[in-house]
C-alpha cells in the first residue's frame, strides 16, 4: 500500500438523476482499502432524491463528503465538474462517473500509479442489463470474470504487475481512448489547465480537449490496465454515431495550441477559497 508521503486524494464524482447508482458508488468508495481524503459530488442538476439520499448516507460515511449542485439546464458537465474540482482540497483528484462502481482497491490502485508529469486514464469494466440489474438489486457488490452481465470481461482482471506493466509502455501523448468517466489528475495540473473548457454544452468532447490541452502542456497519458478498476452500470448512450455538438470547440483547441480554458476552473476557485464547501456529515448530525 502506498505509503505515509503518498498524495491526499479528492474524489469527484458527477451524477445526474440516477441516485441508485450513484448510491452504490459512493458505497464502494467508503469500502476502499485506502480511504479518499474526501468525496465530492459533482451534481449537474439532479432532483431533490439525490440530495435526500446525500444526506442519508452521510450519516455514517467514512470521509467528508460534499455536494456541490447546479441548476439543471441542459448537459453542462464541463460545468459541474470544475465546481466540484474548485472545491477539492486534496493533492490528487479522481475522476469518476456516478454509474462507476470502483473495486476495493481503486483508490489505492490510482494512488500507486500517481507520477508528476502524466495524467491516468483508467479503464472500465462494461456490464450489460443483467448485470446492471444484478448491482442495483445489490444481488451481488461486484461481478468477476465468470459472473454473468458482463461485456468487457477482461477489465476485470486486477494483476499488479501488468498494471504497472501498462502504465509504462502506454506513456503518450495518444487521444485514443479518453474517457472522463475514471481519471486522475494533480489538482496543480488541473489548475494550470484552467480545468474544464465550460464552453462546452451536451454530450462529448469536453474530456477529450482537457487532455488535448494537457499534451500541449507536456504532460502525458499513462493507461492503467489490470488495476483502478471501476465497473460500468449499463445505460443506453445519450449521443448518436459518435458526433457531438463540440466538435468544432475540439478542432479549434488543436488547430490553437490551447493550454488554458478560456472558461474554466479559475471562476470558482475564490468562491471555495473564501467558503469551503460544506461537509453533509455535519449537517445532518446537528
Amino acid at each position: 500500500m502506498p505509503g505515509p508521503t503518498s498524495p491526499s486524494v479528492s474524489v469527484v464524482i458527477s451524477t445526474y438523476n440516477w441516485p441508485q447508482a450513484l448510491e452504490l458508488a459512493l458505497e464502494a468508495l467508503a469500502r476502499q482499502t485506502m480511504l479518499p481524503h474526501e468525496v465530492i459530488v459533482a451534481d449537474d442538476g439532479s432532483r431533490d432524491d439525490t440530495r435526500a439520499m446525500l444526506e442519508r448516507l452521510a450519516r455514517d460515511y467514512p470521509v467528508p463528503l460534499r455536494h456541490s449542485w447546479i441548476e439543471d439546464k441542459g448537459f453542462r458537465l464541463a460545468l459541474a465538474r470544475n465546481r466540484a474540482i474548485a472545491a477539492t482540497t486534496g493533492d490528487y483528484v479522481l475522476i469518476l462517473d456516478g454509474d462507476m462502481l470502483p473495486h476495493p482497491k481503486f483508490v489505492e490502485d490510482q494512488v500507486r500509479a500517481a507520477e508528476r508529469g502524466s495524467f491516468v486514464q483508467g479503464m472500465r469494466v462494461l456490464t450489460d442489463e443483467t448485470g446492471r440489474d444484478r448491482l442495483l438489486s445489490r444481488e451481488v457488490r461486484q461481478l468477476g470474470f465468470f459472473d454473468r452481465g458482463l461485456t468487457r470481461r477482461r477489465h476485470t482482471l486486477r494483476i499488479p504487475a501488468l498494471a504497472a506493466l501498462s502504465l509504462r509502455v502506454t506513456r503518450n501523448q495518444k487521444t485514443s481512448s479518453i474517457k472522463g468517466c475514471s481519471q486522475a489528475w494533480w489538482r496543480d495540473d488541473l489548475v494550470a489547465l484552467n480545468g474544464f473548457d465550460e464552453r462546452y454544452e451536451g454530450w462529448g468532447r469536453e474530456d477529450k480537449d482537457l487532455a488535448v490541452r494537457a499534451f500541449h502542456h507536456g504532460l502525458m497519458r499513462r493507461m492503467l490496465r489490470f488495476g483502478g478498476l471501476a465497473t460500468h452500470l449499463y445505460h443506453r448512450e445519450r449521443h448518436e454515431d459518435g458526433a457531438s455538438p463540440n466538435d468544432p470547440l475540439l478542432a479549434d483547441t488543436k488547430a490553437t495550441k490551447r493550454v488554458r480554458s478560456p472558461l474554466g476552473l479559475d471562476r470558482h476557485l475564490e468562491e471555495f477559497a473564501r467558503e469551503p464547501l460544506p461537509d453533509l456529515r455535519e449537517s445532518v448530525r446537528r
